[in-house]
């Protein structure tokens, strides 16, 4: 995983957890905040991970019962060691594998998320997560008018609240931060809203974004 990637992530979870009022957050509040944020991943990716054990091993009961019970090894002595037989992988059974796996990518990504902010030699992780934060504190009425002028039917106050942040944080790295391009810039946009809100939230900050770009200029 790429250090700025898991540097939106971490602000994302950042974000989440500030309150309205900006102005009374320190770096090393920041910074604390962050930490905190990294034990979250940490924990919920092991957790995910653990929860995967369950389902495999039910899965792996149900093919050893299927082995014991096909014609081959029934028609073997008793306390014979089973023979390994032919198995078709049904649908359901395709699709329950999906679904760990997926459980378990996911926790993978957390846990690469962990590392990266974690060890020495990525401090570009957590510096980047402040540089933005920071820069957001300095200029959230700003970068909230701007979403609200464009956000067509919505007041700011009401919007799903992780849609809110990834704009923020997305806009706030369009217009104060330095070093990422635009376009990468929105399409992980798009990403963290595909992944962690709703069906029509990576629409929805796409329209917004495209139509600060135009304004700002942007390219």
């Amino acid at each position: 995983m790429q250090a700025r990637r898991a540097s939106r992530e971490l602000a994302l979870i950042l974000f989440s957890q500030l309150e309205e009022n900006l102005s009374k957050y320190t770096q090393t509040d920041f910074e604390d905040i962050i930490l905190k944020s990294v034990r979250i991943l940490s924990n919920n990716a092991s957790e995910e991970l653990k929860l995967t054990i369950g389902p495999l091993l039910d899965y792996k009961a149900k093919i050893e019962e299927y082995e014991a019970e096909h014609e081959t090894n029934l028609a073997r002595p008793i306390g014979a060691s089973n023979k390994p037989v032919p198995m078709i992988l049904t649908s359901e059974l395709i699709e329950k594998i999906d679904a760990m796996v997926e459980v378990a990518e996911k926790a993978i990504v957390g846990l690469e998320m962990a590392e990266f902010a974690t060890l020495e030699s990525s401090n570009e992780v957590k510096d980047y997560v402040v540089d933005i934060a920071k820069s957001f504190q300095q200029n959230k009425k700003m970068i909230d008018e701007l979403i609200q002028k464009y956000a067509t039917g919505w007041d700011i106050s009401r919007l799903v609240k992780i849609d809110k942040d990834i704009l923020r944080i997305a806009i706030t790295e369009l217009l104060f931060t330095k070093g990422a391009p635009m376009k990468v810039i929105v399409d992980e946009a798009l990403e963290l809203a595909k992944k962690y809100s709703t069906e029509d939230s990576s629409a929805f900050v796409n329209g917004i974004l495209a139509k600060i770009i135009v304004e700002k200029g942007i390219s």
